[in-house]
This record gives C-alpha cells, sequence and structure tokens, in this order.
C-alpha cells in the first residue's frame, strides 16, 4: 500500500489515471503515478548426477522446510543472472547450463517464478546465510511433506516425470487459492 509520494512526500490516492483501465496510486501534488506491479522470483532445480539440490530454510517464510535455491530478482540483473546468485547464496552452489523450465503465475500473492534446470558444478554445495543445511537428494529421497512452497512440489514432480520421459518441455501454469484457502495449481 502506498501512502505517501516517493518523489515529494505529498499523500496519494487511488484512481484510474487516464488513458489507463486500472485504479493506481496517484500522488495528489505533483501526479506521479506510482505502478505496483509483480515480482519475479527466480530459481533452479541444481543437478548431481541423478540427485537434485535442496535447501532447508533459516527464513520465514516457511523456516525450516525444504526448498530449491529460488528468490526475488534485483535490479540491472537477468533472470538466469538471478538463478545462479540465489544458488550461490543459498547453497554456497554454481550452477552451470541454465535452461527455462516452468513460468509460474501467483497472482495471489503478485509474483511470478521462473524455475531453470541447471547442472551443480562440481557437485559442490553447503548451507548459505539463507539455509539451515543443503542435501541432494535422489527422487525417492525427496521429502514431498516438508516442502515449503507450491511450486517447490510442482517443478519437482514435473521434473522427475519429464526426466523418466527422456524429454524435457517448458512448463506454463498458474497458482491459484481458492476461497477454501487450498492452493491448486492449473497447467496449461
Amino acid at each position: 500500500m502506498v501512502n505517501f509520494c516517493s518523489e515529494c512526500g505529498a499523500p496519494v490516492t487511488r484512481a484510474v489515471p487516464p488513458g489507463d483501465s486500472l485504479h493506481r496510486h496517484i500522488c495528489t501534488a505533483c501526479n506521479r503515478i506510482h505502478y505496483q506491479n509483480p515480482k519475479v522470483v527466480a530459481g533452479s532445480i541444481p543437478l548431481w548426477e541423478d540427485k537434485v539440490l535442496l535447501c532447508r530454510r533459516a527464513i520465514e517464510p516457511r523456516h525450516g522446510l525444504w526448498t530449491l535455491p529460488a528468490g526475488f530478482m534485483e535490479n540491472g540483473e537477468t533472470t538466469m543472472q538471478a538463478a545462479a546468485r540465489e544458488a550461490m547464496e543459498e547453497a554456497n552452489a554454481a550452477v552451470d547450463n541454465l535452461r527455462l523450465y516452468g513460468v509460474f503465475n501467483l497472482p495471489h500473492i503478485d509474483q511470478v517464478y521462473l524455475m531453470f534446470r541447471g547442472y551443480l558444478r562440481d557437485g559442490k554445495a553447503s548451507a548459505g546465510e539463507e539455509s539451515l543445511e543443503v542435501d541432494l537428494f535422489a527422487e525417492d529421497e525427496i521429502p514431498w511433506d516438508e516442502l515449503a512452497f507450491p511450486v517447490v512440489h510442482e517443478s519437482l514432480r514435473l521434473f522427475f516425470r519429464d526426466r523418466a520421459a527422456r524429454e524435457f518441455s517448458v512448463h506454463m501454469g498458474d497458482v491459484i487459492r481458492g476461497s477454501d484457502r487450498k492452493v491448486r495449481f492449473l497447467r496449461y
């Protein structure tokens, strides 16, 4: 929620600007429009031999649960650079040969996830500041009931299915939270 203009400090109001179709935060003094857009999360599925690298979260949300290395993009970086940086920050892991694997929309929290497949350089990883621990898991070792986020669960499920079929494609889908607060995954 924007209450004051970042340019002049005056209060903002919500209105539809001329030529637009959506309500925006508009400064009452200088008329600056403060756009709020979805945040982009970039992550990877780092592979070493037949195993996937997972990180146990040391931060909220979902402290103590397992995840793939992923996080918000920074200004000035590409999505692949962001995915590689997150693997280094969370798991001290260098990931090579990144390929787009999934685009997942989370409109209920204003996020878009871009997940990449890649290879863990030299099989080396250790817990970064945002991780309690990291480990390599074969498919039958994945702690499915301890995964932090629906996108991580779906990315891994699709990855192991594609790997078994020996055919990888780019997946797209929406994570929707229903009125019952349950999360559903819709693919297209």
